[in-house]
């Protein structure tokens, strides 16, 4: 009898295990599916049940780096004829620098805190920290988790510049996405609390997207959103004159909080969430 296939030849890969397929574009719904239960799956194994999201800028460094930079552009500066003649735009930028290096440690603080108490609890997984993945307040947000010995995540997005995830995210929820919107799915949907730093337009995108499932009530659960720095988010989004000028209702300002220290806005979080969550399976 006569085999109908050759000997030595190989078959051909099945469809889920041809990578030219797959990164093809007719394969991009079973990316987006796999973007979707991916991490499905390592929530549940990892008994996920929701999240604290940290929002803000990948640029805000901590605070000695920012001095160490500061420093060194003084140094050269003094060795150039003098502090006042040597004042560059660049020894400004480093002072902005330094100045806005204090949402980074401020993050680490209030991940660190809101990590302790969500370990209090009697309830496992609860309440679990998570960020971007990348640098910035992304990194900080995961070390004060770190920093508390609790689990985080660290929700990474492939970009052209690279933003490789930070080292302080816990090893089996360090994710890779390569879809901003099944990002920012996993962001809405775990969350039970979200803290907005100072940031760019990411920050500001990430934000508004929030606010608006919020006022068109697309997420009916309740969220506590917390915008970090009031003088700086009140000087980015003028919410007053947007008002004023009848594109949103004042009503809308209650959707958020501002805060500005570590205190009150781990009080409010803490408060908010016992009241809607904590003990409660939802």
């Amino acid at each position: 009898m006569c085999s109908s296939v050759k000997t030595g030849q190989q078959k051909p890969p099945k469809s889920y295990k041809d990578m030219e397929f797959l990164n093809s574009p007719d394969a991009r719904l079973v990316r987006i599916l796999a973007e979707f239960l991916g991490p499905q799956r390592r929530f549940r194994l990892e008994q996920i049940r929701d999240t604290i999201v940290f929002f803000g800028s990948a640029r805000i460094v901590p605070k000695q780096q920012a001095l160490r930079e500061y420093r060194e552009l003084r140094r050269k500066a003094r060795g150039n004829g003098g502090t006042r003649k040597g004042l560059t735009d660049a020894m400004q930028r480093a002072a902005v620098k330094v100045d806005m290096s204090r949402y980074y440690e401020d993050t680490v603080e209030l991940a660190r805190r809101l990590t302790l108490w969500s370990k209090s609890l009697d309830t496992q997984r609860r309440f679990v920290v998570c960020s971007g993945g990348g640098p910035g307040i992304m990194e900080a947000a995961n070390k004060g988790a770190s920093l508390a010995r609790g689990k985080s995540i660290g929700m990474n997005i492939s970009l052209p510049f690279e933003q490789f995830a930070n080292p302080y995210i816990s090893p089996k929820l360090s994710l890779e996405f390569h879809y901003f919107f099944m990002r920012k799915f996993w962001f809405a949907y775990l969350a039970k609390a979200l803290v907005i730093m100072p940031g760019g337009f990411g920050t500001v995108d990430e934000l508004m997207e929030m606010l608006t499932l919020h006022q068109t009530n697309k997420v009916t659960k309740k969220v506590g959103i917390v915008l970090y720095g009031s003088e700086y988010w009140k000087n980015t989004l003028d919410f007053d004159y947007m008002i004023a000028r009848g594109v949103i209702n004042r009503k809308d300002l209650n959707l958020f909080r501002y805060y500005d220290d570590v205190d009150s806005a781990f009080t409010y979080l803490r408060d908010f969430l016992t009241r809607h969550y904590a003990g409660k399976h939802a």
